[in-house]
């Protein structure tokens, strides 16, 4: 059997736009429910949302089944680690993998060293530093993919956040780095680090991401933003994005929540997300 081509990746890599969503409930049956609406990916979230190791494994799972019975309707999961520096990023990408994880999504990468380091993690020797444990790991389906420790690099897609005023200052290099298959602007962490916390949509913070996915389009990397307004998706769609994430499913339940029971109630709040 030959290791899962990595079909996200290749989409990335003819420019082809994917449409995203955050699965943050941390739930496998929401997230199978999710997976079989139709979006291009799903954010399996380890840094701000209640996931484990487990919890992660359950939610791929959960996603395998939706992919069974939707076909050509499937959404591809997408696993960010909670930290991708140092010795402990390198084991959670190790372990994450194993779990059959074939794209990550790695926070708080502030320079080309970092994010050199989170490739060598995906890669085995000699090419990296990735743990050999394929005969134990669910991503080898336990060696049934018999080729899987030589495949295996190909089909991992690294994506890196630049989230932070240093990434931007670093982020041609960055992009730049082999084995980085895209860049994901964080909004709310950069303005933070700009200044302007909780104000995305300041313009000197609106002006860092335009030119930051244009200086990622330019090294021939994906560039990648969470968007949860239609009119912010749009706007970085046009600029260039090639996944964005249109929402998440916190903000979905909570937002129509709200509007249900105004229906009946009144005077119910407006959403409160957005940026």
């Amino acid at each position: 059997m030959q290791t899962p081509v990595n079909r996200f990746k290749q989409a990335l890599a003819t420019s082809q736009a994917q449409f995203g969503l955050w699965a943050a409930l941390a739930s496998p049956y929401s997230t199978e429910l999710l997976a079989g609406a139709g979006f291009d990916w799903l954010l399996i979230d380890g840094e701000h949302a209640p996931n484990d190791l487990r919890s992660t494994l359950a939610q791929l799972q959960a996603v395998a089944s939706a992919q069974q019975a939707f076909g050509d309707q499937r959404s591809h999961p997408v696993v960010r680690v909670p930290v991708a520096t140092g010795e402990v990023g390198v084991a959670l990408i190790k372990q994450v993998l194993d779990l059959g994880a074939q794209t990550l999504l790695a926070p708080m990468i502030d320079t080309p060293e970092q994010a050199a380091l989170v490739v060598a993690a995906t890669r085995y020797a000699p090419q990296g530093i990735r743990g050999m444990g394929s005969a134990l790991a669910r991503a080898s389906r336990w060696q049934a993919h018999a080729q899987y420790v030589h495949e295996a690099g190909d089909q991992v897609c690294v994506l890196v956040q630049a989230e932070t005023a240093l990434a931007m200052q670093n982020l041609d290099a960055i992009a730049a780095t082999p084995g980085v298959d895209g860049v994901f602007i964080g909004p709310a962490d950069l303005s933070a680090s700009m200044g302007h916390p909780g104000n995305a949509a300041h313009p000197e913070v609106q002006a860092a991401i335009a030119d930051g996915i244009a200086r990622i389009r330019a090294a021939g990397k994906a560039p990648g933003i969470l968007a949860t307004t239609e009119v912010a998706a749009r706007q970085w769609l046009q600029a260039g994005a090639l996944f964005v994430a249109v929402g998440a499913d916190t903000m979905l339940l909570d937002t129509a929540a709200r509007q249900l029971l105004a229906r009946f109630k009144g005077g119910g709040e407006a959403p409160r997300h957005g940026y």
